[in-house]
């Protein structure tokens, strides 16, 4: 079992802040990836965005002094592999998905984070907080519906995405707390990148069947060699203004779970759902119904009742 042995107060109010702007920042960014995928592929969001933000983050570490070495390179390179996969997973669901549908799959991971925190640092999960995690697993079960019409089975996707994102907060907190938010996202940005440029090489040189590409092209559609192919000045401001709010949410989550127990910042990433189910109406005039609305109301119940803590006892004398 790992254990964190950061002695250092918990800015708990401070990781509640930074969180809950970072997720209202990232449903707003979800929303206008599932607004482009008609005409981008995922691998020109990566590398297109991240080429933009790379500069600015590298422009912001040398004004604050932060140096490009890091603590343990090993951990943040691990922790940006499992975002990329995570933000992979979550695009590719996107042109099929509700954006609400697929943010309340993606937001198992709350979830997941704490029953990892539990098993792999050994934070404490009380009986109150399990009673929050069934609340939290019952809502999201209302609202994807295993088994009737409603069901997909692209929800598989955001799901897969929810268990490496908790896995990275989890490497996060235990392993990067020393690492500066910058250079955490500098590393995670250089990796979007490369698997940007990586992927729209091997779809320029390998023949797809067209009828993968036809069928999901914000996949598998080829771009040239190096996946700029089709974008015109509109889609690289877009992409620029993608790099600015990715910039703000990735450091901000990062901080987030440095400053404050995964499990308790994970609570408050719930926001996420009503952040994606308000752009979501906004860009694509996606309606919740009554069992959606039902199982957020319950998902926000759990968020409630883990976050709350009684107040301990006073020693007696």
């Amino acid at each position: 079992m790992v254990r964190s042995d950061v002695t250092r107060p918990q800015r708990t109010a401070l990781g509640i802040g930074l969180i809950l702007g970072s997720v209202l920042l990232m449903a707003f960014s979800d929303a206008v990836v599932k607004r482009v995928s008609a005409d981008l592929t995922v691998w020109q969001v990566f590398a297109v965005r991240s080429a933009f933000a790379i500069p600015v983050i590298c422009l912001l570490m040398r004004s604050a002094r932060i140096g490009l070495r890091m603590r343990a390179p090993g951990w943040a390179i691990l922790r940006s592999v499992l975002l990329v996969l995570t933000w992979l997973a979550f695009y590719a669901s996107l042109p099929v998905l509700d954006l609400s549908v697929a943010a309340v799959a993606v937001y198992t991971n709350p979830i997941i984070t704490a029953l990892l925190s539990a098993l792999l640092i050994g934070e404490p999960v009380t009986a109150r907080r399990w009673v929050g995690v069934f609340l939290g697993f019952l809502g999201v079960v209302v609202i994807l519906r295993p088994g009737s019409d409603a069901f997909s089975w692209f929800v598989l996707l955001p799901l897969l995405a929810a268990v490496l994102y908790s896995l990275a907060m989890v490497i996060t907190r235990v392993k990067c707390q020393e690492e500066a938010p910058l250079g955490l996202a500098l590393v995670l940005n250089l990796a979007f990148a490369i698997t940007g440029l990586v992927a729209a090489a091997l779809l320029a040189a390998i023949d797809l069947p067209t009828g993968l590409a036809a069928a999901h092209p914000f996949l598998f559609a080829d771009r040239g060699m190096f996946g700029l192919e089709g974008m015109g000045l509109r889609d690289f401001a877009v992409m620029a203004g993608l790099a600015a709010l990715s910039i703000v949410y990735f450091v901000g989550v990062a901080r987030a779970y440095q400053v404050a127990e995964p499990s308790l910042v994970a609570v408050f990433d719930y926001a996420y759902l009503i952040s994606a189910a308000f752009w979501g109406f906004v860009f694509f005039a996606e309606r919740p119904d009554a069992l959606t609305v039902a199982g957020m109301v319950l998902i926000t119940a759990a968020g409630l009742t883990v976050a709350s803590r009684r107040p301990r006892r006073r020693a007696r004398r």
